[in-house]
């Protein structure tokens, strides 16, 4: 299997202001597009895995050589993350539903408090990673949080919505400014992408 950068379901303008133009295309075209190469490089090393599914291929990572292991965490867990992410926004974010907003009430006390749970959890990760909704291994919605590339998928978790923070994320418009892209990403949030996993009880890479 030979992987590729997913088309943008949107221009890359369309997420103005919150997101800028420029930061879109050196972060879909350039930041995703290496990581794919990575990986496509990694596993001409090991075919055996290479008709593995990306999610099985995050899943079993136990069952890699050393030779080739870091480089498919690294890069199969940052496209991945980078695949996710794109369909996780849209321009001016989509409508939340009553059925999405009662679960994330029964989980998190509130919607409200499900945001604030997971803007902790984004400002709080040291250096790069992610912040997550996930459903985790015992069913259950959780807001965790991974450093680097990883994904929760190597944690037998089903990623629902996912903010990238390193900071080619968001640098170019925010500076050092996390917590105000934070703030933006709620703005764009696509809750019928959250929905659909959720209910697949799939990532649906």
């Amino acid at each position: 299997m030979t992987y590729s950068v997913p088309k943008l379901p949107y221009d890359y303008d369309a997420l103005e202001p919150y997101i800028d133009e420029t930061t879109m295309r050196l972060h879909h075209d350039r930041h995703h597009q290496t990581y794919v190469d990575n990986l496509n490089l990694a596993l001409e090393k090991y075919p055996e895995a290479q008709t593995w599914s990306l999610t099985a291929l995050l899943a079993r990572l136990d069952e890699l050589p050393d030779a080739v292991l870091l480089a498919i965490r690294n890069n199969g867990g940052g496209h991945a993350n980078h695949s996710l992410f794109w369909k996780s926004l849209t321009p001016g974010g989509s409508e939340l539903s009553a059925e999405l907003d009662g679960q994330l009430a029964a989980a998190f006390g509130s919607l409200e408090a499900f945001k604030a749970e997971f803007t902790a959890a984004a400002k709080g990760v040291f250096g790069s990673g992610w912040a997550w909704l996930v459903k985790d291994e015992d069913g259950q919605l959780a807001v965790t949080s991974t450093a680097n590339q990883d994904s929760p998928l190597m944690l037998d978790q089903v990623p629902l919505l996912g903010l990238d923070v390193w900071e080619h994320a968001y640098y170019l418009k925010y500076q050092n400014r996390r917590p105000d892209y934070i703030a933006a990403f709620w703005q764009i949030v696509d809750w019928q992408q959250v929905e659909k996993r959720l209910k697949a009880n799939s990532s649906l890479l």
